[in-house]
């Protein structure tokens, strides 16, 4: 089956997590991508929390699918003849370097340019140009912080907490993705190639939109009734810490089921969503709820919402997560086990949907990583192995049109 990517050159120039994000989900799609590596050493993420001594770490595998690995030593006059022809020959590149690093290597944007009008520069960078931290190295916690929601993240009598979800990296890396196909659209237009870039701190705030709202909100009335602090607590003049509640007016909460003193994750999300409270009372034994004032509307049963939870652990006592949930769901309430990465392993629907993977490393045998997390109906991604350092690099040296005695001279000169 043909891939919507296939006949795209991507050169990949990036490293650790948000970059590699990005080229690895455009290399599923049939791109082909083009990982440039420091001769001898490569990406850091190779060596980083290794679990198998002398193997590429999980780190590396599990961000770099399907892509092929070209050392190169840009430093050196062979090094940056070889990557003149690639440019000339890509269609995007991309890089997460430290600002003015491509510059200084040479390759100015407007160097890029000259090589190659129809080239698309796409980069990962910590904060937006021109902001007044822009000269500040950003990881994925700072990006956290900094985007808002640290913040926002955490109960109310506790610090600022960070998610374990990669909000900076691998979110910044599916923003430059989509602005990467974007520019290669536009491209198709104009005929010209232009830059594109994503700050970690930009993407943190997009997927923190709600929080913006709920700023703006607070600002106007002073106070906001889906938190657990209304209506008995009191509001400052910021969004607060709001624990594990819902962030679209629907109250929720993490509750415990049975085993949960043995199992940090027997734990149930429960969500009261208005039109589901019929049922909710229904399934809980408590049909007399649905017509009690105290507790008929949504408004009603703010004041009493932990009370409702702590009624619905009685209920949850003597089950585990799944049975709960089986229960629940045959009455259509929004709910779900809270699963541990275990569970999500060898989750055999996860399997099956292509969700999660097993694939074969040269040195490491199997392991597990992501696949795609979007479906299509005529498109299946197959996830392959990532690359051995410099695995493919004599190949794509013959393809940009080295003789083999040229190749060796690279070599020799160790520019590959």
């Amino acid at each position: 089956m043909s891939k919507p990517l296939e006949g795209i050159k991507i050169i990949d120039f990036t490293h650790v997590q948000a970059g590699p994000a990005c080229t690895q989900l455009l290399a599923w799609f049939g791109a082909d991508v083009i990982k440039v590596e420091r001769p001898g050493s490569g990406d850091v993420t190779r060596s980083q929390l290794r679990d198998i001594p002398d193997a590429d770490a999980l780190y590396f595998t599990m961000l770099n699918s399907n892509k092929r690995s070209l050392t190169l030593d840009t430093k050196t006059p062979e090094g940056k003849e070889v990557l003149e022809k690639l440019v000339k020959e890509s269609d995007v590149l991309v890089e997460n370097f430290a600002p003015g690093a491509l510059d200084r290597m040479g390759f100015t944007w407007e160097r890029l340019s000259e090589l190659n009008p129809k080239l698309i520069v796409a980069s990962v960078k910590g904060f937006s140009d021109g902001h007044h931290y822009d000269d500040l190295k950003v990881y994925e916690n700072v990006a956290q912080c900094a985007g808002g929601a640290a913040s926002t993240t955490g109960f109310w009598d506790g610090p600022p907490t960070v998610s374990a979800a990669a909000l900076g990296d691998s979110n910044t890396g599916m923003h430059l993705a989509i602005g990467i196909l974007t520019a290669l659209i536009g491209r198709g237009q104009t005929g010209r190639g232009q830059k594109v870039a994503v700050s970690m701190q930009d993407s943190v705030i997009n997927l923190c939109r709600v929080k913006l709202r709920d700023q703006q909100r607070l600002d106007r009335v002073g106070y906001l009734e889906e938190y657990p602090q209304y209506p008995h607590g009191e509001f400052t003049d910021v969004v607060p810490r709001g624990g594990n509640a819902g962030g679209g007016g629907q109250p929720g909460w993490v509750l415990k089921c049975k085993g949960w003193e043995t199992d940090p994750n027997a734990y149930i999300y429960f969500t009261i969503q208005g039109h589901a409270w019929e049922p909710i009372c229904r399934a809980l034994g408590k049909p007399e709820w649905i017509s009690d004032p105290n507790y008929a509307t949504a408004q009603a049963r703010q004041p009493h919402i932990f009370d409702i939870f702590a009624t619905i652990e009685e209920w949850l006592a003597d089950k585990t997560k799944y049975e709960a949930v089986d229960i629940l769901r045959k009455f259509d309430i929004p709910c779900a086990p809270v699963l541990s990465m275990k569970e999500i392993a060898n989750d055999p629907s996860l399997r099956a949907s292509g969700t999660i993977v097993e694939v074969p490393h040269k040195e490491r045998g199997s392991y597990l990583t992501v696949g795609s997390p979007i479906k299509f109906s005529g498109l299946k991604p197959e996830i392959t192995g990532s690359p051995l350092l410099g695995e493919h690099t004599d190949e794509i040296l013959a393809e940009l049109g080295y003789s083999k005695d040229q190749i060796a001279h690279l070599h020799a000169a160790r520019s590959v």
